[in-house]
């Protein structure tokens, strides 16, 4: 096989049919790849005006032009239509995934249709199987995964195995795919998605060899680009103490999220900063299949078997967003507490960050009557590890309508108990940020409602002025290249790294100069269609509401100003219609 092709190679998976057929599709030069190919795709087989339950919605996965050939290219795109907004969305994860698809000879696989009961689809070079597994329906992510690994076990080196929890077969909203384990196509319900298939499980085998056609100069360019990697510090950080790190550091801010954003400072951050976890509870370090940092970071859980007095140890993968959904959000300081909640949520297949936030939303609805343990089961409170971890199981299995309403979003829930100004929703439910207003409002309107869409939490820290064109357009800028790198797809924390230069090299030394000469007008149009889609799906900014508690917060900058919030708000979304408007001019 030949990987720098310059058209797609996708597997289109019917599972009502039960067929399977490999397309290729032309548009590399346009779509690039990643996030660009699956807005092709979606373009393609997406029912834009059916719901995202429509048992012909796509579940598409999509890797890069560069995956496999350049360190840290190790992301996969999963696109679809939300359970949680019914719009046109991504997922990102990493894992082996990607290496997986690419060596199975494949830039994207979709999957439509409704398998006709609970089943394993396994994805080969050579050969597609739909299996049934009813045996498999109702067990955890890690059990799932360790009966799979058996049944396929076959290109173990290249094999990424994809799986859902109890939470994703019951249509929770925020369920996530788990992804090799300690990897997530997390937020925006993901797992839903694949449960309303009937699909367990998917076995990608990477059981092909691949052959590239590489420049003369392809070696020197992967030099440069592994030094800047290994000599420059840029990625140091996330090697020693990852994405932690952050906690101290916002915490002196006064940005950090506690106790469901009722402060954003603690005295006790030492106890689940960074260095804590590192010094005390961590087990190793992991990579993804093609990166060299190890930036994922396993903790340990020593627990004893009453019986015989022995002990035995659960890994979990840790770092900030789940630490501060699971902690500081819940006002857990006991860092082993807040592995157990980790553990504990990613066995039942939820996304870590949603349910963190949610069960913060559900204390302090508790705490203030709007509900009672008549419709939680168990005592829900700020501190109460215990309390929250019988919370996982029944939001799980949707135990009383309580869960069944929470399951489908914080806000969903607030509507139908009250408390919907301290629901911490941006879109979704916030991430680990409160650093200000261009923060929640970047969120809040994002594509993926996600902290990474751009870069607005870390221009509030360099920025103290109320300016809004200024703060707008930063944003506008800054969303394109991101664009461009999850087309790729590279790993975000790579984006100083591979600057369009340096992708630009990239490409030309494998053979797609025509991708390398046009970066940037790829990155807009990219964007474009992205976005197009977000809005042919029913996004609105003007639907979208920043709940009361976000005008509350007060930061190291002093209190939201809420006047310029809400002209941030007004602001961004006017430009992301109009963005939209020229864009169809220009490339439709």
């Amino acid at each position: 096989m030949v990987m720098n092709r310059n058209y797609f190679r996708v597997l289109i998976v019917d599972l009502n049919r039960e067929k399977s057929e490999v397309k290729r599709f032309e548009g590399r030069h346009e779509f690039v790849g990643g996030s660009g190919l699956c807005a092709l795709l979606f373009e393609r087989y997406g029912l834009k005006n059916e719901p995202w339950h429509n048992e012909n919605q796509p579940l598409i996965f999509s890797i890069g032009p560069l995956t496999g050939l350049f360190p840290l290219m190790s992301k996969t795109i999963c696109a679809f239509k939300s359970p949680y907004h019914d719009q046109y969305t991504e997922s990102h994860a990493g894992g082996r995934s990607a290496l997986s698809l690419f060596f199975a000879n494949l830039d994207g696989l979709v999957i439509k249709g409704q398998a006709r009961r609970p089943s394993l689809l396994v994805v080969g070079s050579r050969r597609v199987e739909i299996r049934d597994a009813s045996y498999l329906w109702g067990l955890d992510v890690i059990k799932t995964g360790k009966i799979v690994r058996r049944l396929v076990g076959e290109a173990s080196g290249h094999r990424s195995i994809l799986r859902i929890g109890p939470s994703g077969e019951n249509l929770c909203s925020f369920s996530c795919i788990n992804c090799d384990t300690y990897r997530h196509f997390g937020r925006l319900g993901a797992g839903a998605v694949m449960g309303k298939k009937n699909l367990k499980a998917i076995a990608i085998l990477g059981d092909e060899r691949a052959f590239v056609s590489l420049g003369k100069n392809y070696k020197e360019i992967y030099g440069k680009i592994f030094k800047r990697i290994e000599d420059s510090g840029m990625m140091k950080k996330y090697h020693d103490l990852g994405t932690p790190a952050n906690f101290k550091k916002l915490n002196e801010l006064r940005s950090l999220p506690w106790r469901n954003l009722t402060s954003t400072w603690d005295k006790d951050v030492d106890r689940i900063s960074g260095e804590t976890f590192a010094e005390r509870h961590l087990l190793r370090n992991l990579a993804c299949s093609g990166c060299p940092i190890g930036c994922i970071h396993l903790g340990y859980i020593r627990e004893k078997f009453m019986k015989d007095h022995r002990y035995y140890f659960e890994q979990v993968a840790y770092d900030y967003e789940p630490v501060f959904a699971t902690g500081s959000m819940l006002g857990i300081t006991d860092p082993v507490k807040v592995l157990k909640l980790i553990l504990e949520i990613d066995e039942k297949g939820l996304d870590v960050i949603s349910t963190g936030v949610a069960l913060a939303w559900a204390a302090e609805a508790k705490e203030k009557g709007l509900i009672s343990r008549e419709e939680t089961i168990c005592d829900l409170k700020f501190g109460d590890a215990q309390g929250f971890l019988e919370a996982v199981g029944h939001l799980s299995n949707q135990e009383t309508e309580f869960y069944r309403q929470l399951s489908r979003g914080t806000l969903a829930a607030a509507r139908v108990y009250g408390g919907e100004d301290f629901a911490c929703v941006l879109g979704q439910e916030m991430a680990g940020y409160a650093t200000g207003e261009l923060y929640f409002t970047a969120q809040a309107l994002g594509f993926r409602h996600s902290h990474l869409d751009v870069g607005a939490y870390s221009y509030e820290q360099k920025h103290d002025e109320r300016d809004v064109k200024r703060a707008v357009d930063f944003l506008i800028k800054d969303e394109p290249r991101r664009a461009l790198l999850n087309s790729m797809v590279s790993c975000l924390f790579a984006r100083g790294v591979y600057t369009n230069e340096y992708l630009a090299m990239c490409l030309e030394s494998v053979g797609l100069k025509d991708i390398a000469i046009n970066l940037d007008e790829l990155s807009e149009r990219i964007r474009f269609y992205r976005w197009k889609l977000r809005f042919d799906t029913g996004f609105s900014p003007e639907d979208i509401k920043i709940p009361r508690r976000f005008y509350k917060v007060e930061s190291w900058k002093g209190k939201v100003n809420p006047k310029f919030l809400d002209e941030l708000k007004i602001s961004y979304g006017k430009r992301l219609k109009g963005l939209v408007s020229e864009g169809e001019k220009k490339w439709t």
